[in-house]
């Protein structure tokens, strides 16, 4: 299962927003509210980052649902982010495993293994161009 825990906690956060605003008569503020954390929902869940499991992939991309650096990663590539392998370590015990170990036992990512070369957080242009 994927993990939502982080879009759902952004959700209520975003839901108290909105009832404080319409309470306190502020309907314009509330959108605006509503609207940021619709965004927001969608950044922090597993939907901001393409699904595929197949591994003939190019490029693997570990991440994590919320992570800043991930979300950078997977808007700098824009449209080629389909083209990679996009694994949830919160979702894949195997994963976050991996990482640890090419990581000194630190679950950072973005990792991404390009050619069989693990790089930790690593510029989007690099990853860009393996996915050519």
């Amino acid at each position: 299962m994927r993990s939502w825990w982080i879009a759902a906690l952004v959700l209520v956060a975003a839901g108290a927003a909105v009832v404080v605003r319409l309470v306190r008569g502020e309907p314009g503020e509330a959108l605006v509210a509503a609207l940021a954390g619709l965004l927001a929902v969608v950044l922090f869940s597993p939907l901001a980052f393409p699904r595929r499991p197949d591994r003939d992939r190019p490029v693997t991309v570990y991440y994590r649902p919320g992570c800043l650096y991930c979300l950078r990663l997977r808007a700098a590539l824009g449209a080629r982010a389909g083209r990679a392998r996009w694994v949830d370590i919160w979702a894949d015990p195997e994963a976050a495993a991996y990482v640890r170990s090419v990581n000194g036992g630190d679950e950072t990512v973005p990792t991404v293994v390009v050619d069989g070369v693990p790089r930790t957080n690593p510029a989007p242009a690099l990853v860009r161009g393996a996915l050519r």
